[in-house]
């Protein structure tokens, strides 16, 4: 899960009241008069907090007539809770890299002034190219979206699959077309003998 998504999730269901609603809902589902009843809140206030779980995903609806079903989408909250899980303890992502392949792939993917010939497809070959993109940034530091971009654009033309790419394998952390460097051990790689 991308991190920004992962920070987002835990944000959301921080709410005492939204995880009130999710207990509600694993009996079955509810509209929103009976979920504000149990719970002795007003319909507005429940219909705040729906949309704030509908937009990580945790309910689904179905309308009947005029009344609309919430229910609780156990699968996804399930996945959202793993994923933090799966970041800080197993990492079955993690990669080991020796210096002699660290080099074999930058050798064969980058031309001899420093440009990409291709982004590549195995993952393994990927994180190497995207490590040694991500040297010239700082950590600490914030960029805007056209400065991720013209920083990118010296290596390959398709800067925005590498900018994505950054993104997905936890390089980088991007809130509101803001990216900044995130700490060497989340990038789901480490450097072997």
């Amino acid at each position: 899960m991308q991190l920004s998504r992962l920070v987002n999730f835990h944000k959301t269901i921080g709410d005492p009241t939204r995880i009130r609603i999710l207990a509600l809902l694993r009996h079955g589902p509810l509209h929103g008069q009976a979920i504000a009843g149990k719970l002795g809140l007003k319909p507005p206030t429940i219909t705040h907090h729906m949309a704030k779980l509908r937009d990580i995903g945790l309910i689904k609806e179905k309308r009947e007539k005029n009344t609309i079903y919430f229910s609780l989408n156990l699968k996804k909250l399930e996945d959202s809770a793993n994923a933090i899980l799966t970041l800080v303890s197993e990492r079955p992502y993690e990669i080991t890299i020796n210096e002699q392949e660290r080099s074999r792939v930058l050798k064969n993917f980058f031309t001899f002034d420093g440009k990409l010939k291709s982004i590549p497809a195995q993952r393994k070959k990927k994180m190497i190219v995207l490590e040694h993109i991500v040297k010239g940034l700082k950590i600490g530091v914030t960029y805007e979206e056209k400065e991720i971009n013209q920083y990118l654009k010296q290596f390959h033309d398709d800067y925005a699959t590498l900018r994505r790419e950054l993104v997905m394998n936890h390089f980088m952390y991007r809130e509101k077309n803001k990216y900044e460097l995130n700490p060497p051990e989340l990038w789901n790689l480490t450097s072997g003998e």
